[in-house]
C-alpha cells in the first residue's frame, strides 16, 4: 500500500486474486493470508438537493442527454446498468423498467415515472435507436465515460460544486425515496442491494431523519 499507493480495496483484491491464484488455477490447499486487512473507510453517500436535481436536468438542452440523467434520477439505476439498457426493458404497459444482469448477475424491476415515460417517447422520435435504448454510434452501446462526462458538464453548467458523478443521482433517488416515506426494505430492491446494512446508509443522510434530532444547545437558555 505504501509502496504502489494502493487504496483499501485494491489491497483486497490484490489478496484476494493470490488466494484465488493459488486454490481455484493451481488447486493448492487453503491459504490463510496472514496479512492484516485494511479497514475500508466509511463514507457517506453524496446526495443533491431536489432543486439541485432540477438545475443539473434543466442544464442541457441535449434530449439524449436530458433523458440519460432523468433515468439516473427517476430509477436509481448505476451507470453501468443505463447503458445496458434495450429498448425492450422499457415495459410502459406495467409501468416499469426491467434492469437485466445488474450487479452480481440478478435480474430486478424498478419503477417507471410517468415524466420519465414521456421524456423516452420525446427521445425515441428524435433519435430512433435501433437495440440499445443509449447509442453512441449508429447500433453501438453509449460509451461509459462518455456519460460521465456529459453529467459532469451538465453540472458544472447548473453550478453545482459537490464533488461525484453520475452515481450520486442514485444517491439523491434513494435519499429522497426514504424522505418521503418509502419503506428501507422497498429501496433496498429497487437498488438492487444485498444486504441492507448498504442501503441504511441512506438515513446517515436523510434530512427527514436528521431534522427530527434536536441539538441540546436548543435546551440551553442562553
Amino acid at each position: 500500500m505504501q509502496k504502489k499507493k494502493y487504496s483499501e480495496s485494491q489491497a483486497h483484491t490484490a489478496i484476494n486474486a493470490i488466494k484465488f491464484y493459488f486454490e481455484k488455477v493451481l488447486n493448492r490447499p487453503q491459504i490463510v493470508v496472514h496479512i492484516p486487512r485494511p479497514k475500508k473507510p466509511w463514507q457517506l453517500p453524496k446526495v443533491h438537493a431536489p432543486e439541485q436535481v432540477k438545475k443539473i436536468i434543466g442544464a442541457t438542452n441535449n434530449e439524449k442527454h436530458k433523458t440519460m440523467m432523468m433515468l439516473a434520477y427517476a430509477s436509481g439505476l448505476r451507470l453501468q446498468e443505463i447503458i445496458n439498457l434495450k429498448i425492450t426493458d422499457i415495459n410502459s404497459a406495467r409501468m416499469v423498467i426491467e434492469v437485466r444482469r445488474g450487479k452480481g448477475k440478478k435480474d430486478r424491476q424498478v419503477v417507471l415515472s410517468e415524466k420519465l415515460l414521456e421524456q423516452l417517447r420525446k427521445y425515441f422520435r428524435m433519435y430512433k435507436p435501433k437495440n440499445w435504448l443509449f447509442e453512441g454510434r449508429p447500433g453501438e452501446q453509449y460509451g461509459y465515460r462518455t456519460l460521465q462526462e456529459v453529467f459532469g458538464n451538465a453540472k458544472e453548467k447548473a453550478g453545482i460544486k459537490m464533488a461525484g458523478g453520475i452515481h450520486t443521482m442514485r444517491h439523491s433517488f434513494a435519499t429522497h425515496l426514504l424522505e418521503n416515506g418509502t419503506d428501507l426494505r422497498l429501496i433496498q430492491e429497487l437498488l438492487g442491494h444485498n444486504s441492507i446494512k448498504t442501503t441504511i446508509r441512506y438515513t446517515h443522510v436523510s434530512r427527514a431523519q436528521i431534522g427530527k434530532i434536536k441539538s441540546p444547545l436548543d435546551e440551553l437558555d442562553l
